[in-house]
């Protein structure tokens, strides 16, 4: 049997999951990525899933945090993103960071080399072509104006947005050590390089205060008619957090807690500013929390009156770009259809998924359920106890319509514990046990379902 291909209009994470998985169910796949015709404002490269903001996927524990419960999912479903990602993995303590560049060029070389996959080059403009039965529009948060409207004339829906600002980006061998020092925090992780994975500059209470004071003066840009787009609450700009009060920070992505600064042991920092490494060489570095909407030469002033940072070498400064995500909850099935356009799916970030590995995971499921359908196979979301079957549930009709947000995957999509879970915060560590424990016997006997499904 001949199987029309699947049309894939996005190579970003998303959409790069939603190719390999389709593909590997046996489905024909045409991966459509308009770079290098098209630019975008965060793109660098050409590479398929190039990560343009941190190179983090957080946290990889699988026993208490969710987003570990998700990368956990994704490898049982023989995640392409996630088996580049730990390909690519630096030491970053308990989280999962990457080299960006080996983890773009890893993917990128799988999908190519894919004996169902075809990738072309070009920007798809508009709706798709009607005789495109099957598509999947992973475009993420910088989809282009013309796909864009096209899709907002056909919801009648008025597109949401919100500012997503990027971290800079330091060459290690610029940091002054004679104040800085390695140390991930409360020395997490299974080795020594994970131990001492992140760089640190401690402030005293004086050196904050006067941060703080440049920063809130500093030249910022300038959004003109996009002022009244709302910034997402788990990714603001340092300058707007300290808005909001002066300790923000301090409790925020400068806490200081859990690191000791051995150049002056005896004495606790007022605020740690925290650099996390950026590639596997460790010759780049990227600020951690420190999303900002300054100038460039305002952020080279500001961020040189960090201790350890004065003489600093920038191999990119912060940025800001806008990020466009749909009214899910009223648009989409539960099987991420577009209810006015059955033949239109969507994944990735465009759909008001948080993060990387969530836009990763929606795209794995999306890949999926086209494939399954495209083979006359059932299709059933995993259950809404396991962390994919959360997330789709909440951004096909689980949040509010009226006020949805971007989200991150966290246990409050998640139907309460099984009784009997300790409350408390003496059981807080069981009660997130008993979250995963749950999802993962959920997810393995849905997976299994699924393989029957389709080997039938």
């Amino acid at each position: 049997m001949t199987l029309n291909p699947i049309h894939i209009i996005g190579g970003g994470m998303a959409g790069s999951e939603s190719a390999w998985q389709a593909a590997n169910l046996g489905v024909p796949v045409t991966l459509h990525e308009m770079r290098p015709d098209r630019r975008t404002d965060a793109h660098h490269t050409n590479g398929l899933a190039e990560l343009v903001c941190s190179n983090s996927f957080r946290s990889d524990d699988d026993e208490s945090n969710a987003v570990g419960l998700l990368h956990w999912e994704m490898r049982q479903s023989a995640s392409l993103i996630m088996e580049e990602a730990d390909k690519a993995q630096v030491p970053a303590g308990g989280a999962l960071a990457v080299d960006r560049d080996v983890f773009s060029q890893g993917v990128t070389a799988r999908l190519e080399a894919h004996p169902m996959i075809t990738i072309e080059r070009g920007e798809v403009a508009g709706l798709p072509p009607e005789d495109w039965s099957s598509v999947i529009v992973a475009t993420g948060p910088l989809t282009s104006p013309a796909l864009a409207t096209a899709v907002q004339q056909l919801t009648g829906e008025d597109a949401l947005s919100f500012f997503d600002a990027i971290a800079p980006i330091v060459y290690a061998d610029s940091v002054d050590m004679s104040s800085a020092w390695f140390q991930s925090r409360y020395d997490k992780g299974e080795t020594e390089e994970d131990r001492t994975a992140y760089l640190n500059c401690p402030m005293d209470k004086a050196q904050y205060e006067a941060f703080i004071d440049a920063m809130l003066a500093a030249e910022k840009t300038e959004f003109k008619e996009w002022e009244d787009t709302p910034y997402f609450e788990g990714c603001l700009p340092i300058e707007v957090m300290s808005e909001r009060g002066r300790e923000t920070l301090r409790h925020g992505p400068m806490k200081p807690v859990g690191l000791t600064n051995p150049h002056k042991p005896e004495e606790k920092s007022y605020a740690v500013v925290q650099l996390r490494r950026d590639n596997a060489l460790g010759t780049l570095y990227n600020i951690v929390g420190f999303q900002t909407k300054m100038k460039y030469g305002a952020q080279t002033e500001v961020f040189s009156m960090i201790p350890g940072l004065e003489n600093a070498k920038w191999a990119r400064l912060g940025g800001i770009h806008r990020n466009t995500f749909m009214n899910s909850p009223r648009l989409l099935d539960h099987s991420m259809r577009m209810k006015a356009a059955p033949r239109l799916r969507f994944a990735g970030q465009v759909t008001g998924v948080e993060g990387y590995v969530e836009s990763a995971a929606m795209g794995l499921m999306a890949g999926r359920m086209a494939a399954m359908e495209r083979l006359g196979r059932p299709i059933s979301p995993p259950p809404m106890d396991t962390a994919h079957g959360a997330l789709i549930n909440h951004i096909t009709g689980g949040a509010e319509a009226e006020t949805f947000q971007p989200m991150n995957v966290n246990f409050g999509l998640f139907p309460p514990p099984p009784a009997g879970a300790k409350k408390g915060r003496r059981g807080k560590a069981d009660r997130k046990r008993a979250y995963t424990d749950r999802a993962k016997a959920s997810y393995l006997d849905w997976l299994s379902r699924e393989f029957d499904y389709a080997a039938a």
